[in-house]
């Protein structure tokens, strides 16, 4: 069963260890990333890869739909490991355009549990109803809401009390709101880092 991913794994150690031999040890010895990512779980969205960084380089938290809710364990957990104990100072909230989370959480359908963990984004929705529908095409309708998600997520991480206690004791964290293109590869910068509680009212 999956001989292809288990060859393919050997011949990527291989290569890394050709290229640097001391790779996986240093792995081992530490991990002090720079580094959160909060993603989407999409298969086409591969964290390490989109930023060109090696293992131990980038701490990744992914979920449907890149959400930060301030109710999720797993989220929190993540959050406060990264701050607290790896001491990360940037946290960076990535969207993709074309995210079927996105689409499926405004579509009107029913698919189970995840319509109750993507309530969040119809929320969104609401709240910028006008913008969105002054938006006359779908697909640039869903990219927009893409990013408005995005920039609540952002909030989300900024107003919670990790990063804030993390603030008070002179900690250096920027909290940073991306969308991802698939069909480019590139990375837009939605310009709404927070580095501070005088940032965090700008996002109102």
């Amino acid at each position: 069963m999956l001989d292809d991913l288990k060859a393919n794994n050997r011949a990527w150690a291989t290569r890394k260890i050709e290229a640097d031999p001391g790779f996986f040890k240093r792995l081992e010895d530490q991990q002090a990333p720079e580094y959160l990512w909060i993603g989407c779980s999409d298969s086409r969205v591969p964290a390490n890869e989109i930023v060109d960084l090696d293992p131990g380089e980038l701490f990744v938290h992914r979920n449907v739909a890149n959400l930060a809710p301030p109710q999720d364990a797993n989220y929190l957990s993540v959050l406060q490991f990264a701050i607290d104990v790896i001491k990360v100072k940037h946290v960076m909230v990535v969207g993709h355009y074309g995210c079927g989370g996105i689409a499926a959480a405004v579509d009107g359908q029913r698919r189970g549990l995840v319509d109750h963990w993507l309530h969040p984004i119809r929320e969104v929705c609401h709240e910028h109803r006008h913008e969105l529908d002054a938006i006359p095409e779908q697909r640039a309708r869903l990219d927009r809401l893409c990013e408005l998600n995005v920039i609540r997520q952002v909030k989300n991480v900024a107003s919670d009390v990790f990063v804030q206690d993390a603030w008070a004791r002179g900690q250096t964290v920027c909290v940073h709101g991306w969308v991802y293109s698939l069909g480019t590869g590139l990375v837009n910068d939605l310009n709404v880092t927070v580095s501070g509680l005088e940032d965090l009212g700008k996002l109102d």
